[in-house]
């Protein structure tokens, strides 16, 4: 199969930003109008319609590609082999450490008393470990990463290298959540925008960026949507909040990630792709069913 030239996988990539912000916004937008707490109606509509839009924007770039008969781009990865998912356990294990490690050595600072006290609070408030596990995998990871790592994220890599591509769709990724500092209720309109709680949420997203961007090279959006739960899990769990905590998930995440980028990197896997390339054998997994 013969990967698409950079400038159609650039056209992908505006499209999807495009309709990716402009359908969160729209919605967002609509919710901050209206002026009630982000989950009570009937602001809780256009608050929960608007974090779907990296998954509406996948939609519409997979969609438009299907009809076009474009080839997936380069750096898409499958599910194929079922090997790969064996993966997921451990990423998923891994997230959830680097927020737990991370409230510790706050803690040994003089930061907040590591405690599930506000996890068992907001399960209690939400209706159960089923509901809050639900409402955990749905709002973010679920309706993110499809979009997010499954769409923009190959694309990135066609002319980027992993570091490169993790950091400008950080980047784009802090942007895209800036509605939320001004929807009552959020855990964004807590923390402040103009706060060191509100900088430090947006700083967070770069490496979470990379974390799910590696999670997806090694086992797809699946993969992806693990790392993504278990941060969000744990820190709402946790009850984080604390700037101290915060700004060591930063650190704590940044050294992990490096790390393991450091370790991948090889020079044959880590560059761009080439325009005449051409997809002929297993090892470069490519799915037409993502990207």
């Amino acid at each position: 199969m013969t990967i698409a030239p950079p400038v159609r996988q650039r056209s992908g990539l505006a499209l999807f930003f495009a309709v990716t912000f402009t359908w969160t916004w729209a919605f967002w937008l609509v919710a901050i109008s209206l002026g009630g707490p982000a989950m009570t109606s009937p602001t809780v509509i256009p608050y929960l319609l608007g974090g779907f839009g990296p998954v509406i924007g996948a939609i519409v770039v997979r969609v438009r590609r299907a009809r076009r008969r474009q080839p997936a781009p380069a750096h898409t990865v499958g599910i194929r082999p079922s090997m790969r998912l064996f993966w997921v356990p451990p990423l998923l294990v891994l997230a959830s450490a680097t927020v737990l490690a991370a409230a510790l050595l706050a803690q040994l600072v003089g930061g907040p008393m590591v405690s599930l006290a506000p996890g068992r609070d907001l399960i209690a408030t939400v209706g159960g470990p089923v509901p809050f596990l639900v409402s955990m995998l749905i709002a973010g990871p679920l309706a993110e990463e499809p979009g997010w790592r499954g769409t923009a994220y190959p694309r990135l890599r066609a002319s980027m290298s992993r570091l490169q591509a993790g950091l400008l769709l950080g980047v784009v990724w802090a942007v895209w959540h800036l509605p939320l500092f001004f929807v009552n209720g959020t855990v964004q309109a807590d923390l402040g925008l103009f706060s060191w709680s509100g900088l430090l949420f947006s700083l967070s997203v770069i490496p979470m960026a990379l974390l799910t961007g590696y999670a997806y090279e090694s086992a797809g959006v699946v993969a992806a949507i693990a790392v993504h739960f278990g941060v969000n899990a744990t820190m709402a769990l946790l009850g984080v909040g604390s700037p101290v905590t915060q700004a060591f998930i930063v650190a704590v995440q940044m050294l992990v990630v490096l790390t393991l980028l450091a370790l991948r990197r090889t020079p044959r896997t880590d560059q761009p792709a080439r325009t005449d390339q051409v997809v002929t054998g297993p090892s470069h997994q490519i799915s037409r069913s993502r990207g």
